[in-house]
């Protein structure tokens, strides 16, 4: 199964505040990978101001703050 993307950038709050959100919820159901959008140049292009930006595959979850929902939602979906 394809990991939980979250595009992110060193020092920012809050990527940190969904990463620390993401975790527990994730543990043990998906694999989450954290990108930093400033070590590739098509990254910063594509996330620079959004991040966080969390994905799964070529879809995006949420932005900003964690959408609980939203997750649960495409958790649903892959556990069927």
């Amino acid at each position: 199964m394809s990991p939980l993307i979250v595009y992110s950038r060193q020092g920012c709050h809050l990527c940190e505040v969904l990463i620390e959100e993401l975790l527990p919820i994730a543990r043990g159901r998906i694999e989450v990978e954290v990108r930093d959008i400033d070590s590739r140049e098509d990254w910063r292009e594509r996330y620079d101001i959004r991040v966080p930006v969390l994905a799964w595959e070529n879809e995006e979850i949420c932005q900003y703050q964690l959408d609980r929902d939203a997750l649960a939602d495409l958790l649903k979906r892959l556990e069927s």
